[in-house]
C-alpha cells in the first residue's frame, strides 16, 4: 500500500506539475542566474523560494523534479505499452501457428537476450541518430528512445504469451470454438488473449520500472532526452558535474526522486504478481 501511495503520489505531481510548480523551469524568461546554486531552504544561504534550492541555471530543483518526472514517466509508460503490444502480438502468432513464423521469431528474441537491454537500446539510439539529419536530433529525441526502449522490452512478453498460447490453444474451450466454425483471430483476441494477460500485467509493472531507468541512465550518457526537455536522468547528469564543488542537492534529490520510483513500481509489480498468482488465494 505504501508503494502504490508513493506510486500514485509522483504521477500525480508528473501530471499536475504546470499547476503545483513554483515555476517554470524551463521557461528562460523566469531564469535569474544570480538564483543559480543556491542551497536548499534549510541550509545557510538558502531561499524559501527555493525549498530543494537551485541548479547552474538558476531552476528550481523542485519544479525541475516535478518536470523531470512527467518526461521519465511518459517515456517509461509510451515504450511499456509499445513493447507489451508488440511483445503479445508475436508471442500469440508464434504460438497459435508455430512452424517457421515461431523459429524465425523466437530465434530473433534468444540472440537479443545474450545482449544487455542497455546495450540493444545504445545499439537502436546510436543507429537512428546516424540516419537522421543532425537538425532533427532534438526534435526527434523523444520519440528515438521510445523505439530504443521498446525494442529492447519486447521478448518478455513475445516469450511469456508464447508458452501461455501453446497451453491454451489446446484446451477444449478453443476447440468448442473452433468446431462452431470462429476464425483464428476471433480464437486469439476473444478467447486465448484473456487467458494469457495476467502475467502480461506483471510484467508491464515491472518494465514500467526498468524502462524508467534504462531512459533515466541513456540521458545520463548524454544519448536520451534533451537538455531542454530535461529527464530525471538528465537532471543527475547535469548535477553530477557539480557533486564534487559542493553543490551535491542538484543530484542527490533527483537521484532519490528516481530510486523511489522505481523501488515502488517494483514493489507494486512484485505484489500484483502475488495478487494473480492463484496458487496463494
Amino acid at each position: 500500500m505504501i508503494a502504490a501511495a508513493v506510486t500514485f503520489l509522483m504521477v500525480f505531481c508528473a501530471v499536475a506539475a504546470p499547476l503545483i510548480s513554483p515555476q517554470n523551469p524551463w521557461d528562460p524568461a523566469v531564469l535569474e542566474l544570480v538564483n543559480s546554486l543556491n542551497p536548499p531552504a534549510w541550509m545557510d544561504g538558502g531561499s524559501r523560494a527555493f525549498f530543494l534550492g537551485t541548479d547552474d541555471q538558476g531552476r528550481d530543483l523542485l519544479s525541475a523534479i516535478f518536470y523531470g518526472l512527467r518526461i521519465s514517466l511518459l517515456v517509461g509508460s509510451i515504450s511499456t505499452v509499445i513493447a507489451m503490444v508488440f511483445g503479445i502480438a508475436a508471442g500469440l502468432l508464434c504460438g497459435y501457428r508455430e512452424g517457421l513464423l515461431d523459429a524465425i521469431v523466437m530465434r530473433i528474441a534468444d540472440v537479443q537476450l545474450t545482449f544487455p537491454t542497455i546495450l540493444v537500446a545504445l545499439l537502436i539510439d546510436g543507429v537512428v541518430r546516424t540516419v537522421l539529419p543532425p537538425n532533427q536530433h532534438d526534435l526527434l529525441a523523444i520519440p528515438v528512445v521510445i523505439l530504443a526502449i521498446s525494442s529492447s522490452y519486447w521478448v518478455q512478453y513475445a516469450r511469456t504469451v508464447r508458452a501461455q498460447t501453446l497451453v491454451e490453444k489446446n484446451k477444449d474451450y478453443v476447440q468448442a470454438a473452433r468446431v462452431i466454425g470462429r476464425s483464428d483471430g476471433f480464437i486469439l483476441l476473444r478467447h486465448i488473449l484473456p487467458n494469457v494477460m495476467g502475467p502480461v500485467l506483471v510484467i508491464a509493472t515491472i518494465n514500467l520500472a526498468l524502462a524508467v531507468l534504462a531512459e533515466a541512465t541513456l540521458s545520463f550518457l548524454g544519448v536520451g532526452v534533451p537538455a531542454t526537455e530535461p529527464s530525471l536522468g538528465t537532471l543527475i547528469n547535469i548535477g553530477n558535474n557539480f557533486l564534487y564543488s559542493g553543490e551535491w542537492w542538484i543530484v542527490i534529490f533527483p537521484g532519490l526522486v528516481l530510486a523511489a520510483l522505481v523501488f515502488s513500481v517494483n514493489l507494486l509489480g512484485d505484489w500484483l504478481r502475488d495478487a494473480m498468482n492463484p496458487r496463494l488465494r
